[in-house]
This record gives C-alpha cells, sequence and structure tokens, in this order.
C-alpha cells in the first residue's frame, strides 16, 4: 500500500493538474476588478484561464479579448461594458472565452462594417456568451466563423431607435459549424436568430418578439430548429436554401405573412410544430422531399398555401379553423395521406362508420371555382350566382369533374395529440 505522504503529494499534483487548465496553461486565477478601471489594461495583464470578477459599475467597451479568459459580473448583471458607438463593444479573438452576468452596449451602428454587441472571430472557438444582458447594439451577438461556441440564456434587445431594415440581426452566425444558440430571449431586432452558410448548428427553446423573421435560415444543412416560441413576428421561421434540416416543437402564434415559410428546403422533418393565426400558416414553395407531420395550423387566412413542390410526404396534420384550408393552383394531383393515415380537417364532412378514425370518404379541400378564383380574383363578384351553385353541385355528384389538387383519401376524424399544444396553451 501507498504511503499517506505520497497519497497526500498525489493528492495535491492532483488538484493542481484540474485547476491549471488546458495543457501549458499557467495555473488560473480570479482577478477582482473594480468598476471605472481599465477592463482592457486587466485582460492585457491577465494569463490565460483566469477569471476576470468585474464589479457593479460601468467599465469602457471597445475590448478585444485575445487569450482564453472569462468575464464575469455580479448575478444581476450589473456590470456595464460600454462600447463608443462604434465598432464592437466585445471582440473576440481567442479561443475558450466566456462572458457571463454581463450587461453589454452601445456597439457601433454599421451593418457593413459588422458592428455588434459580441463578436465572435473565427479564432473564438468553444466561446461561451451566458446569461448576459446585450442591449442597443447592431447586431447582439455576431458568430463570424467561431466554431462550436454556445450563445445561452442571454436577453438581446436591439436598437429600437432604427427602422427595422435598419437594425442588425439578435444574433447572426455565418459559417459557424457546431455552434448553438439556446434559450435566449431576443427582440427588437431585425432578425432574431440570421443562418447564413452553415451547418451541423442547434437553435432551441429561444423566444422571439417583434422582428421581421424569428428565425431566417439561409444555405445552413444538417441542423436543428426546435422548442422556439415566436410571437408577433412578420414571419416565424423562414427556412430558405437549405437540406437535411429537423424543425420540431416550434411555435408562431400572429405571425404577420408566414408561421412557417420552406423555399428550396430539401430532404427535412417538419414535424410536431404549432402555427396559430396569420396570413398563411405555412408557405410550401419550391421545397421537395420533405415531411411534414403532425404540426397544428389553426385560424390563418391560408392553412397551407403549396406551389412548385415534389415529393412531400405530408400525414398527421392537423388543419383547423381556418378561411382556406389549402391553396394550391396547380392541376396534379397530391395525395396527402399515408399508409392509411391522412390529417385532420375541422371542416370534414364525412362519416366513420367502420369507426377506425378515418373518414369514409376522401377530403378534398378545393374545386374549379377555387382555381377559378386564385386565377381572376375578380371572379369573387360571381360567388353567390346561380352558375356557380350549379358548378359545386355537379362536383359533389360528379367527383370526375374535380380539378387536379390536393386529395386526403384517409383523413383524420379527431385531431391528434400534440405535447406543443399544450405547451401553447401555457404561453402568457
Amino acid at each position: 500500500m501507498a504511503s499517506v505522504p505520497f497519497l497526500k503529494a498525489a493528492a495535491v499534483l492532483a488538484a493542481g493538474a484540474a485547476l491549471s487548465g488546458p495543457p501549458g496553461m499557467a495555473l488560473a486565477a480570479d482577478i477582482d476588478v473594480s468598476a471605472g478601471s481599465s477592463l482592457q489594461a486587466a485582460i492585457a495583464a491577465a494569463e490565460p484561464g483566469d477569471t476576470l470578477r468585474l464589479a457593479a459599475g460601468e467599465y469602457a467597451g471597445n475590448l478585444v479579448i485575445d487569450k482564453a479568459l472569462t468575464l464575469q459580473g455580479p448575478a444581476d448583471r450589473s456590470a456595464h461594458i460600454l462600447g463608443e458607438r462604434k465598432g464592437r463593444s466585445v471582440w473576440i479573438q481567442a479561443p475558450d472565452v466566456t462572458l457571463r452576468h454581463l450587461t453589454i452596449r452601445h456597439s457601433g451602428l454599421s451593418l457593413p462594417d459588422m458592428d455588434a454587441g459580441v463578436f465572435l472571430d473565427k479564432l473564438a472557438t468553444r466561446a461561451r456568451i451566458v446569461e448576459n444582458d446585450i442591449l442597443d447594439n447592431s447586431v447582439g451577438v455576431y458568430l463570424w466563423g467561431a466554431q462550436d461556441a454556445v450563445v445561452e440564456h442571454n436577453r438581446i434587445v436591439g436598437n429600437t431607435g432604427l427602422r427595422v431594415n435598419e437594425r442588425g440581426n439578435g444574433i447572426t452566425v455565418w459559417n459557424a459549424p457546431g455552434s448553438k444558440v439556446l434559450d435566449n430571449d431576443i427582440s427588437e431586432g431585425r432578425d432574431g436568430i440570421f443562418s447564413n452558410n452553415s451547418r451541423e448548428n442547434l437553435f432551441a427553446g429561444n423566444t422571439f418578439r417583434h422582428l421581421r423573421y424569428a428565425v431566417h435560415y439561409m444555405y445552413t444543412n444538417d441542423s436543428q430548429v426546435s422548442g422556439n416560441v415566436s410571437l408577433g413576428n412578420e414571419i416565424g421561421y423562414a427556412i430558405m436554401f437549405s437540406r437535411r434540416l429537423v424543425v420540431t416543437d416550434n411555435i408562431a402564434v400572429d405571425s404577420a405573412a408566414q408561421g412557417l415559410l420552406l423555399n428550396a428546403t430539401d430532404d427535412s422533418t417538419i414535424t410536431g410544430n404549432v402555427i396559430v393565426q396569420g396570413d398563411r400558416c405555412v408557405f410550401v414553395y419550391n421545397s421537395n422531399f420533405n415531411l411534414l407531420a403532425d404540426n397544428i395550423f389553426q385560424d390563418c387566412a391560408t392553412g397551407v398555401h403549396y406551389t412548385g413542390s415534389e415529393g412531400n410526404e405530408i400525414h398527421g396534420n392537423a388543419f383547423m379553423q381556418n378561411q382556406n384550408q389549402v391553396k394550391y393552383v396547380g392541376t396534379r394531383v397530391l395525395e396527402w395521406s399515408h399508409e392509411g393515415r391522412g390529417n385532420y380537417w375541422s371542416d370534414l364532412s364525412a362519416f366513420d362508420l367502420d369507426g377506425d378514425g378515418i373518414g369514409d370518404t376522401a377530403y378534398r379541400p378545393n374545386g374549379i371555382i377555387d382555381q377559378v378564383i386564385w386565377r381572376a380574383p375578380s371572379a369573387r363578384l360571381l360567388l353567390n350566382s346561380p352558375a356557380v351553385t350549379i358548378v359545386r353541385w355537379a362536383q359533389s355528384q360528379f367527383p370526375a369533374l374535380l380539378p387536379g389538387g390536393v386529395v386526403d383519401s384517409a383523413p383524420l376524424m379527431t385531431a391528434p395529440e400534440s405535447r406543443t399544444w399544450h405547451k401553447y396553451e401555457t404561453l402568457p
């Protein structure tokens, strides 16, 4: 058995190794920084791995962090880093940097110069931006090539003195593989999260208010958007030019245009989302080979506007109380059921004589008159005319007269259960 002195020495060495951080990094220290002192000088004097503990108060911004440090303020976020209204309030140029419990304000407002409250440069691998207030900046947090970064539990509010299109995004992600944006509250910017030319990202649990788009996805593949909430934005989730995504369990309420937009989105899984109130619950345009299942689309002017898309599997959704359940301008027949299971339609007029939960007759949301009105809106003047009444009667008696369009051959008699719907019901 080893001697007691030897065991004590081993324990001391093990503790020192745990405190020292990554190989080659000196023993980490906690350094107190008083309000009003030069935070940039404290950064320059610190060693990689140190934690700078900021007292409550104000600190001059436009900081450059070029080594692995933690900057941490009081839990109430009363340590304020104030930018110069030009450039970046905090510019991170090293891996393994953490910002926690800070309030960061007053970046420049130039979109072309990529001004931001927090700017993560390409070297800012594994950065952690956690539990901060990031207020009145251009872009709140800019991930510019920073891999495996985490932006989590922050409150991000844009500059309300600018018009929406002049504001920066809450969070901008460019070519930042493996990065995660989690549980943030984002408001008053242009887009909540704008992701471009990235991959393997996770955007989950965020809440978005008073924005153009809650999530704006461009050329971002193999990623996930899940459990987010969009309230009162122009578009909830604009998923564009991307492949192999999982878009699941999100909520969009009171979207001025669309709750969910799929534009050139392919090979993706769209499930468990709840879209309530808006001009269109979902707009599917030029998007192919996707699964849209078990979503709820309710109280919109149009439940789904579907055009230019092929090979999509659509079943298990609930279309409830939409003024127009489906708008499909085309002549092809599209079957919206799979393996004997279709969708629930609140305006379904069908019996279920065998009690299997499936309507005994197919559901067809659109007829000849719908097609005419979409192509010639002025024809609405004839909706109550005897001629239109005769056409509608003829279609009901002779289904062969129906045009091509959406057909649900196995409509559900009851709306499926949705865990996301229960979350929607508890929203304030």
